[in-house]
């Protein structure tokens, strides 16, 4: 299973490559916001409450660099930021070349300058990602699906059992000679000295498992075939739903499962095939975010734990 070719180049972001979404033009919908209730309201009630009496205990989540953006993660193709510059000192063609094997061979700097903006403690989870490991330590999430490569799902205290990350990790690496494997932090020492990392036994150039370019995705994301038709509620956040496979996703859950998309936008189905119990809540994703916690009753449970897990944090930056 690979990621499409050139026609992805438009839609990568900092968090992952992949391929737009080829399809018809079809006529726009109205992008009016239904707040929290199906489109066909009646007694299945707000999605809200459906989480709050757990009538949904198998929530399969995605997102997308939308959730990420809040915590200040810059997008390397954007003319004045820091990492921008940092990196046309290499000369590079297109942005996206930074995630093509062929030039990754012959100039790997590029992406390890990439990868030492992305290191571990720059950046921290914000709201949304610490709502998505109270979904975990209620027990209501069945699987989280992310488009992302930043870790910030990790960071936030989810399992690695519980994610799928679509388009690989730093956590891990493996020699692009030999196929070595090795876990990343052997490899953060060289990154943060502005070092390629190379193999202990070839000397071939170590990768992070982040997919590039025609590249398989993980093996994990096979476990979207058993996740979606069990899931009992899909929520979809911060994702502009055109990389694919990631994309298709959407429309795997039953269609009696009501989907609920936190976005600044209309994307995908919900665009040009919308469901009877889709919902959407348009505008900024950390403030609909705080708002579902509300409706939740998980306010001061959500407090708790950002309290918490910062303070975790902040004694590890010491």
């Amino acid at each position: 299973m690979a990621l499409w070719g050139r026609r992805s180049l438009g839609a990568l972001r900092l968090w992952g490559p992949g391929g737009e979404r080829p399809g018809p033009v079809r006529a726009p919908q109205s992008p009016q916001s239904r707040v929290w209730r199906p489109v066909c309201a009646g007694a299945d009630g707000d999605i809200a409450e459906l989480i709050r009496v757990r009538a949904c205990q198998k929530v399969v989540v995605m997102v997308g660099a939308g959730i990420s953006t809040p915590s200040g993660i810059p997008d390397f193709r954007s003319p004045g930021s820091g990492l921008y510059s940092n990196l046309q000192q290499y000369n590079i063609p297109y942005p996206e070349a930074i995630f093509e094997l062929d030039f990754f061979s012959h100039n790997p700097k590029p992406f390890f300058t990439l990868a030492k903006e992305l290191y571990p403690g720059n950046y921290r989870p914000n709201a949304t990602h610490y709502f998505l490991r109270l979904l975990h330590d209620k027990g209501l999430l069945l699987r989280l699906y992310t488009q992302n490569i930043d870790g910030l799902e990790r960071v936030s205290g989810i399992p690695t059992s519980k994610l799928v990350e679509a388009h690989g990790t730093f956590a891990s690496a493996t020699c692009t000679v030999c196929r070595r494997s090795c876990p990343g932090e052997d490899f953060w020492a060289d990154v943060m000295a502005d070092r390629v990392p190379c193999c202990p036994v070839c000397t071939g150039i170590v990768k992070p498992d982040i997919v590039f370019f025609g590249e398989p995705l993980p093996q994990r994301f096979l476990l979207h075939v058993v996740d979606f038709p069990m899931a009992d509620l899909l929520l979809i956040l911060g994702t502009s739903l055109e990389v694919e496979p990631f994309a298709s996703l959407s429309e795997a859950v039953r269609s009696t499962v009501p989907r609920l998309l936190i976005n600044r936008d209309l994307v995908g189905p919900f665009t040009w095939r919308p469901r009877s119990r889709d919902v959407t809540q348009l505008g900024d994703v950390i403030h609909s975010i705080e708002r579902l916690v509300e409706l939740l009753g998980w306010t001061e449970e959500m407090q708790d734990l950002v309290q918490r897990e910062t303070g975790k944090l902040d004694r590890q930056d010491r």
